[in-house]
């Protein structure tokens, strides 16, 4: 038998990028708790590392501005860098700074609960949620919460967006969550609900996620066709009914073209003197 030994810089380098692995995924766990902030507790749990590894890596994202810890409750939230990373970033993936007005407007007009989501790999992110008048409202989905693609009208539409290759990457690559949490929906179903997306042209969850509670999404697309997004309407079983899912369906729709629009012009846009420096 061959024992390949690595050297010792090589194992050095290992090492290293399985920290900085580590330290994305607790910043990633602490930015999902959004402004209710993660307990140590919490973040070995939910990251599987042990308490000293875990202590270790929070004091480097603290050290380095990415997180703060609240001195009276010791939870942890993403820090002042975090901030100013995001803001540099949205230039390129400010969604939600493009898509909040347009949320508003679905749940104005719409009167139940718009989404506006973003894709983030294999999942995808609701970024705001915003009420409408009706008085009964779903639960289906909280700004910060996020789900496996197909998981959701704003998900599912998204999944049936990509490339075939993208969607059998994505269902591999959310197995594992689905099984835990959404043992229903198993990668075949969603492969027929991808097939039954585009040829309805919009999403369409009958309740599958959250009992009772249906959405309608369609997805937002960047000027070189890569997938954004999504806009989405959940409602109650009743008023998502036919003809009114197309009515939905067909709201969301023109919303998603004017923020295409506005996305493109951001992309080619020239740089300012502002981006230069």
């Amino acid at each position: 038998m061959v024992h390949i030994v690595n050297s010792p810089d090589e194992a050095s380098s290992a090492n290293g990028t399985q920290a900085v692995d580590r330290a994305i995924g607790l910043l990633s766990i602490a930015g999902r708790a959004g402004s209710q902030g993660v307990s140590l507790t919490r973040l070995i749990e939910q990251s599987g590392l042990g308490k000293p590894t875990v202590r270790r890596l929070m004091l480097a994202l603290i050290r380095g501005g990415l997180i703060e810890q609240d001195s009276q409750t010791r939870l942890y939230h993403p820090g002042e860098e975090s901030y100013v990373l995001g803001t540099l970033a949205t230039p390129r993936h400010g969604l939600l700074e493009i898509a909040a007005d347009a949320v508003v407007r679905l749940a104005r007009d719409s009167g139940d609960t718009a989404f506006v989501n973003m894709r983030r790999g294999a999942t995808a992110v609701c970024l705001h949620r915003e009420e409408g008048a009706f008085p009964i409202r779903t639960h289906a989905l909280t700004a910060g919460a996020q789900h496996p693609l197909g998981v959701g009208a704003g998900a599912l539409a998204i999944l049936a967006a990509l490339p075939d290759e993208e969607v059998e990457t994505a269902l591999a690559d959310g197995a594992r969550q689905r099984t835990a949490e959404y043992p229903g929906l198993d990668a075949d179903i969603l492969r027929c609900e991808v097939f039954e997306t585009r040829t309805r042209g919009f999403a369409l969850n009958p309740g599958r996620v959250v009992a009772g509670s249906w959405g309608v999404g369609v997805a937002i697309r960047r000027v070189d066709g890569t997938v954004a997004g999504a806009l989405s309407i959940a409602a109650i079983e009743s008023r998502m009914q036919p003809p009114r899912d197309q009515e939905l369906a067909a709201m969301l729709t023109r919303e998603a073209v004017d923020i295409e629009k506005r996305l493109a012009r951001r992309m080619t846009r020239p740089p300012s003197q502002e981006d230069m420096t």
